[in-house]
């Protein structure tokens, strides 16, 4: 073989190998960047309660929109919430708010705190039973539902379509909440196809009932008239999952004033969440927060003439 010919043949190998590299580094890259946009975690957070297993479920997370006055709605007070929200670096634009339904497994009996969104038209979210999936439960396992109030956020997973999501759960709310939303003179859609196309589903009960063994429904109105929280003992351990009458992680602990756009009656919930935050720091209870940042569980811990959010300890196991 000539030298010309071996050049050449080296020539073409050469190209052939960074061609080939090229190739690969573009499949590296094209890997990488759908690990980039794939969202973190699987969307559940699992710890252990005295002898039961707490699940919180994301049904996903809403970007948009200002965090003020949607959570801090008192008219003098917008300055005060915004440099809250800077020195602690939370999110003023675009908000950025959380869904978290909760999972109580007691072992023989599957408890499931409100169902999110649902097929509600936005990808971010109505991700409750894929995240249950992930979790190893799926939607025949849930043994009772309970829906803390009538707003679409938290019921609209129950039903997709005609569908009803938890076919084998026994549904339970507050009878106030529940006459509430029912007797509206034009419910919505999300009234209409999750709680009075299923009436004759819903247990309706009282603050103090038993919804399971273990589990108690705790009065805490004024984000809705009939809102309720839910209490978890286990042992010596306690939990409540205080749904939306927890608020804004930081604003509603922080400025003792503070109430939502959304809140129903206004006074009403400042005096709910005072109370909710003072027996919560005394009791030293676990808590969970509908709309708290991931994975929503923590303490609630006196700050000055107010209350702070103090997030649990993350476990992996």
């Amino acid at each position: 073989m000539q030298r010309r010919d071996v050049l050449k043949l080296m020539g073409v190998g050469t190209l052939a190998g960074a061609m080939s590299s090229l190739a690969t580094a573009q499949e590296s890259d094209a890997e990488h960047m759908e690990h980039m946009t794939a969202p973190n975690g699987a969307g559940y957070y699992r710890f252990a309660l005295g002898d039961a297993s707490i699940v919180v479920l994301s049904d996903g997370q809403g970007v948009g929109g200002t965090t003020l006055p949607n959570w801090g709605a008192n008219p003098d007070r917008q300055e005060v919430y915004t440099e809250t929200l800077k020195t602690y670096h939370a999110p003023v634009e675009p908000a950025i708010n959380n869904f978290n339904p909760m999972l109580v497994d007691m072992g023989g009996h599957k408890l499931l705190v409100d169902t999110g969104l649902g097929n509600s038209g936005n990808p971010a979210t109505g991700q409750l039973l894929k995240h249950l999936a992930h979790a190893g439960y799926h939607p025949d396992d849930i043994n009772t539902v309970f829906i803390t109030h009538g707003h679409p956020d938290h019921i609209q997973g129950l039903t997709d379509g005609a569908l009803e999501n938890f076919p084998n759960a026994e549904l339970l709310m507050g009878e106030t909440e529940f006459n509430f939303w029912a007797s509206q003179a034009e419910p919505s859609a999300a009234v209409q196809n999750n709680l009075i196309a299923l009436k004759d589903r819903f247990k309706l009960i009282s603050a103090g009932d038993e919804i399971i063994s273990g589990v108690s429904a705790v009065a805490t109105p004024g984000h809705t008239v009939g809102h309720m929280s839910v209490l978890v003992s286990s042992g010596d351990k306690a939990l409540m999952h205080l749904g939306d009458a927890g608020g804004h992680f930081l604003l509603s602990l922080r400025h003792p004033e503070n109430y939502l756009r959304f809140d129903s009656d206004k006074e009403l919930v400042v005096k709910t969440r005072g109370e909710l935050f003072a027996r919560a720091s005394q009791e030293n209870l676990l808590v969970v927060g509908y709309h708290f940042p991931w994975p929503a569980v923590g303490y609630i811990h006196p700050w000055q003439d107010a209350y702070e959010f103090i997030p649990a300890f993350w476990t992996w196991s």
